[in-house]
C-alpha cells in the first residue's frame, strides 16, 4: 500500500507546514504547487484543471487539500475547483483531507461545534458549503474517503496571508502599528499554523476520521488586545496597536478588493468567535497545543529572518 502523502498548495501558509509535519512523522511527500516549489520531491501542477489534479495526486494514500482560489474569487470558482480536485483524488483512489475553515455556519450565538447547521447566508459561507457538501457527497457515495480539519484565523511561521500576519508581525517590529482586525475586545479563536498542521496530519493518518468535519485544537481564545499586547511585549515593548474598525475597513476596502471582501463576515470580527474543538481532543488525544506566547516568539522570530 502506498505511503504517499500529497499536499495541494505546498506552497502556501497551511500547506507548506503541512509538508513539515509530514516529514517529521516519517512520511513519503509530494509537495504540489502551481509555480514555484523546487526540490527533490514537488511537483508543479496546476490543480484546477483535470488533468493537472490527476498527476498531482497520482498514487497518493492521502491527498491535503491546502489550495484555494484567491479570496475574492471564492464565490465563482471553488465548488469547481474542488470538483477538479475530487477527480484527481478519486482516480488515484486515495483519502482527501480538506483545510477548512469556519464560514459554513455564519453568525452563531455561542461557541461552534461541528453539528451547527451550515447556515450561511453570504456568498463565501455558501461557497464553503457548497465544496463541504461535495467533499462529504463524494464520501457518503464511496468515490472517496474524506475528512475536513476546519480552523479559524491563524499565524506562524509562512503565515503570511492571514488578516494575523504581515500587518501585526511585520509592523511590530518594524516599529509600527500592528493591527488586529476587528473589535479589540472580543473573544476569538486563534490557530497556530504548526499545530493545525499536526492536526490536518492525523486527521489524515487515523481511519476513524473519514467522513466528517473536525474543528482542529487551538489555544485558548483570547482578544485583539490580548494578542497584541503578547506581540507588543515580544517585539520589545515598542510598537502601539490598534484595532480596524468597520468604518476603516470600509474606506480601505474602497481601493483594496480583498480588505473589502471581509465585509462579508465582519459578524467573525465584532462579536465572540470562538470554535470548540472538543470532539477533536475526544477522538484523538491527549493534543498538546502551543501557547499563544510560544507561538509568538516563533512567529516574531521567522519575520526577523524573512523581511518582506
Amino acid at each position: 500500500m502506498s505511503d504517499l502523502h500529497v499536499v495541494l498548495g505546498a506552497t502556501g501558509g497551511i500547506g507548506a507546514a503541512v509538508v513539515a509535519e509530514l516529514t517529521a512523522r516519517g512520511h513519503r511527500v509530494r509537495a504540489v504547487s502551481r509555480s514555484g516549489a523546487t526540490g527533490p520531491h514537488t511537483l508543479r501542477a496546476d490543480v484546477t484543471t483535470t488533468d493537472g489534479a490527476i498527476a498531482a495526486c497520482r498514487d497518493a494514500a492521502v491527498v491535503y487539500q491546502c489550495a484555494q482560489p484567491p479570496y475574492v474569487r471564492w464565490a465563482a470558482e471553488f465548488a469547481d475547483f474542488t470538483r477538479t480536485v475530487l477527480a484527481g483524488v478519486e482516480a488515484a483512489k486515495a483519502k482527501l483531507v480538506m483545510a477548512d475553515n469556519l464560514y459554513v455556519y455564519g453568525p452563531t450565538d455561542g461557541p461552534m461545534t461541528e453539528d451547527l447547521p451550515h447556515a450561511a447566508t453570504n456568498p463565501k459561507g455558501r461557497a464553503r458549503a457548497e465544496v463541504d457538501r461535495l467533499i462529504l457527497d463524494a464520501h457518503r457515495s464511496g468515490r472517496i474517503r474524506a475528512s475536513l480539519g476546519r480552523v479559524s484565523d491563524y499565524y506562524g511561521p509562512g503565515g503570511v496571508n492571514t488578516t494575523i500576519g504581515p500587518t501585526v508581525f511585520a509592523a511590530a517590529l518594524a516599529g509600527k502599528t500592528a493591527r488586529w482586525v476587528g473589535d479589540l475586545d472580543q473573544p476569538h479563536t486563534v490557530a497556530y499554523l504548526p499545530d493545525i498542521a499536526a492536526a490536518l496530519v492525523t486527521l489524515g493518518e487515523r481511519a476513524e476520521a473519514d467522513g466528517r468535519a473536525w474543528h482542529l485544537p487551538a489555544a485558548e481564545p483570547v482578544t485583539g488586545r490580548e494578542f497584541l499586547g503578547l506581540v507588543r511585549a515580544a517585539a520589545g515593548g515598542r510598537p502601539p496597536i490598534a484595532g480596524l474598525g468597520r468604518g476603516a475597513q470600509r474606506l480601505i476596502g474602497l481601493f483594496n478588493p480583498t480588505v473589502r471582501a471581509l465585509g462579508e463576515t465582519w459578524y467573525q470580527r465584532d462579536r465572540p468567535f470562538i470554535a470548540d474543538d472538543s470532539a477533536f481532543r475526544r477522538a484523538f488525544g491527549p493534543v498538546k497545543v502551543t501557547p499563544h506566547a510560544d507561538g509568538i516568539a516563533a512567529t516574531l522570530d521567522w519575520y526577523r529572518h524573512h523581511p518582506a
